[in-house]
């Protein structure tokens, strides 16, 4: 059967999350494509929203929520999938983003829902996994990827099925890193991980690291992501609703009672998404590895809790590629009709850069 695909206005889009969380019972998405997330302060992030969904025999099937960002006369208007189109309110960033199917027909109805709407508008689709770039150039006229981002990750049924020794499957110099942070640390006391076990207490401990980090980053000269007022407040909010329900988690890793670092990591059924974190750096120490020592506990526990994946999310930092045994790409792009002249423009100046830099 064909699914039907109808979009959209949304009048009230507190009115969805009935409908957004019964599909997500028949879905397998990460928690970027859950309610949790995408329906946190929806209303400041989605002035304008548009509502694709694609239902069969009175069923709905997929649901993707998009922010319409007006352009003027004569051009296609701007739909972003799970932003709001201002950096000022995207500064939480999303990943792992698409289109909210059920399992096992995420290809079919994501392409059924962007060419509902690609012949019409630009639509933007920032931190998409390859098969919704594929995807959107299965029905739009035109794609302009603007970024290509590494996301490793730990696959942690590949260690279990190798023994599930862990740190056997680094690398030598990786596997002396972590040992000799561990014992630096451990000369304070036994280290100890501990997870927030309430709503009131994550707060505490969201606050506490968002210090740890904006202190980090001050130190090399930059703002660090709770500069942004909203991303607190945004993460805030996230916990209010997903600590209930298991989808957000705050883990402190102490040595002796001083801590080493927090790590704020979002759930899901596909594992665990290490989204943030802020460690406790020694001046002039280079035995002491706070973010190898706590994610490396981390990655234990949810060894340990049987977790099918320890996600680090975008970004080819160095600690990521060292610890992780996998990676994905993730991709930031537009997609539209071959008309659009945003789109006829930026391919335009990708093709004179790539002249220049020869």
């Amino acid at each position: 059967m064909t699914a039907s695909v109808r979009v959209s206005e949304v009048q009230d889009i507190a009115a969805l999350e009935a409908r957004w969380r019964a599909l997500e019972q028949r879905a397998n998405a990460p928690i970027f494509q859950s309610w949790t997330w995408t329906g946190c302060l929806a209303a400041e992030r989605f002035t304008d929203p548009v509502l694709i969904e694609a239902t069969e025999a009175g069923r709905t099937v997929a649901l993707a929520l998009l922010n319409r960002v007006r352009v003027g006369p004569g051009q296609p208007d701007l739909l972003y999938l799970g932003e709001s189109g201002d950096p000022a309110l995207d500064c939480v960033y999303v990943e792992h983003n698409g289109v909210l199917a059920e399992a096992g027909r995420e290809a079919a109805l994501t392409r059924a829902c962007l060419a509902a709407v690609a012949h019409r508008y630009v639509v933007v689709l920032s931190g998409v996994g390859g098969d919704v770039l594929q995807a959107a150039r299965d029905v739009a006229g035109t794609v302009w990827v603007a970024k290509v981002s590494e996301a490793p990750f730990v696959d942690l049924a590949a260690v279990r099925a190798t023994g599930g020794n862990y740190l056997a499957g680094l690398s030598a110099n990786t596997r002396q890193q972590v040992r000799r942070s561990d014992r630096h640390f451990a000369e304070r006391g036994v280290l100890q991980v501990s997870m927030a076990a309430s709503a009131s207490e994550a707060h505490r401990m969201l606050d506490r690291m968002a210090d740890l980090h904006q202190a980090a980053w001050v130190a090399r000269g930059e703002p660090g992501s709770f500069a942004a007022s909203f991303f607190r407040r945004f993460h805030h909010a996230l916990i209010d609703v997903g600590f209930p329900r298991g989808q957000t988690a705050l883990t402190e890793v102490t040595g002796g009672g001083e801590t080493v670092g927090i790590l704020y990591n979002l759930r899901d059924d596909g594992g665990i998404r290490a989204y943030q974190s802020g460690f406790a750096y020694a001046p002039a120490d280079n035995k002491a590895k706070p973010g190898l020592t706590c994610h490396g506990a981390a990655i234990d526990q949810a060894l340990a809790e049987g977790a099918m994946r320890y996600d680090f999310l975008a970004g080819g930092d160095r600690y990521k590629r060292s610890l992780a045994n996998r990676t994905e790409r993730l991709y930031w792009l537009e997609a539209g009709p071959s008309w659009a002249l945003r789109l006829l423009r930026r391919q335009v100046r990708a093709r004179l850069r790539a002249v220049w830099s020869r």
